[in-house]
């Protein structure tokens, strides 16, 4: 037996707030729920109910979004608080549990008892015990600490907002650059960069003991050995500040370790930001990256991958044909002009897929231009500039139109895709 919840509203005032039992028999059995168990503000059944200065008791959910809104009075009462505190109402609380389980509540569920929020005297407390094991090198205070945090962060939202907001994001940066030259303190770390992922943005003295060479090199480890966390991480500190960048790029077997990321996780969207960042800040990378096979695997996650994995190994393969070795290894591969061609209309950023088409056909010596042809790319061009795409786009689908228009010239070449079963639905006048 299911239960669907809904209010009915009556010339825009709320009536009874009922809960239906579904059936397969399609049986509905209405209850009403007591006043007193609603939210003011929802008027929904509360499961964490608690007291504001006005002495209404409320849902907590409710009334912490009503004060995030800016609010500083009481909903029902209208009453400038003198204070933003919430204090469980155990009372109510215990009222509605019994209410649930017992037949006026039809059996309802009962709602579990709420874990109390953290408080920022708590967090302070916690922040302040991890720098000093910090300071004293106790990692097992320390791993004390930091796992405590996660368990904050994993009961709410509310905690995890209270932890970032109260100074751990700095003290776990300052941990983990403390113990990255610890080679016995791998669990710490891995811990460390978990809760790190939700402290984001990660302020200017948390990311210079995040880019030291050896919290760098700890990262590009982690990142090695599998951890996704790490991967985010380091793409955010990319992203950050392009000087980090440089920081990373410096350290031996970074590539490897984005190279194996990329090939244990083909949806390593994080990964491949951070490859594309490298290459487009240092195109000396480059090389490297073209000897570890990277056109190849990026050529092949276009296949099947879904379109946002499709659109990052785009914008890749686009920074890699700046270079004229990366356009050379680009043409040499016989995947990428069908699979560009196949995937014209198929996602929705198409700037780089154009750009790499643009470049690769730019660059050959024709043959790319009549394959194209022959797999239908002049039609599917044509319908992006019906559509509509970006001047910088439009240029160059405009310039990959005209050799294509000059080749089917030169060589009496007929694009059979016209007889095709594409339908040109978006097309508004002819090209």
């Amino acid at each position: 037996m299911g239960l669907s919840l809904r209010v009915r509203r009556r010339g825009g005032s709320v009536s009874k707030k009922e809960i239906i039992p579904v059936t397969s028999c399609s049986e509905e059995v209405e209850i009403t729920i007591p006043s007193q168990f609603q939210c003011p503000i929802s008027y929904e059944l509360m499961k964490d109910p608690v007291i504001i200065a006005s002495g209404i008791t409320y849902d907590r959910e409710n009334i912490e979004k009503w004060f995030e809104s800016g609010y500083q009075t009481c909903p029902v009462t209208n009453t400038v608080l003198t204070s933003l505190e919430q204090i469980p109402n155990h009372t109510i609380r215990r009222m509605i549990q019994g209410w649930c389980g017992s037949s006026l509540g039809g059996g309802i569920e009962r709602i579990p008892t709420p874990r109390v929020p953290v408080t920022s005297h708590q967090v302070s407390e916690i922040c302040e015990r991890l720098s000093a094991c910090t300071r004293r090198g106790d990692y097992a205070a320390c791993m004390e600490m930091v796992t405590k945090m996660t368990r904050l962060g994993k009961e709410s939202e509310r905690n995890r907002k209270c932890v970032k907001e109260n100074g751990a994001g700095l003290v776990l940066c300052v941990c983990f650059d403390a113990f990255s030259e610890n080679a016995n303190a791998s669990l710490l770390l891995e811990e460390t960069v978990s809760v790190l992922t939700w402290m984001l943005p990660i302020g200017l003295e948390g990311q210079s003991k995040l880019t030291t060479t050896s919290s760098f090199n700890r990262l590009v480890e982690l990142l090695r050995n599998g951890d996704q966390n790490a991967a985010f991480l380091i793409k955010e500190l990319l992203e950050l500040n392009v000087t980090h960048v440089h920081a990373l790029t410096k350290i031996n077997g970074v590539q490897e370790a984005f190279m194996k990321s990329i090939n244990r996780d083909s949806t390593c969207v994080n990964s491949l930001i951070s490859i594309h960042h490298m290459i487009l800040t240092n195109q000396e990378t480059v090389s490297r990256f073209l000897e570890l096979d990277l056109v190849n695997i990026t050529v092949e996650m276009l296949v099947d991958s879904e379109n946002s994995v499709c659109e990052k190994a785009l914008t890749v393969l686009n920074v890699i044909c700046e270079t004229k070795e990366g356009r050379e290894k680009v043409r040499r591969n016989k995947l990428v002009i069908p699979i560009l061609v196949k995937k014209i209309l198929k996602i929705s950023e198409k700037k780089d897929l154009v750009s790499v088409m643009w470049k690769v056909c730019k660059s050959g010596d024709g043959s790319e231009v009549e394959e194209a042809l022959r797999l239908g790319a002049f039609k599917k061009l044509v319908v992006m500039l019906q559509v509509g795409c970006g001047e910088g786009t439009k240029e160059k689908v405009t310039e990959l139109l005209k050799m294509m228009n000059k080749v089917m010239k030169m060589n009496g070449f007929v694009d059979r895709s016209y007889s095709s079963s594409i339908e040109f639905k978006h097309v508004k006048k002819p090209f």
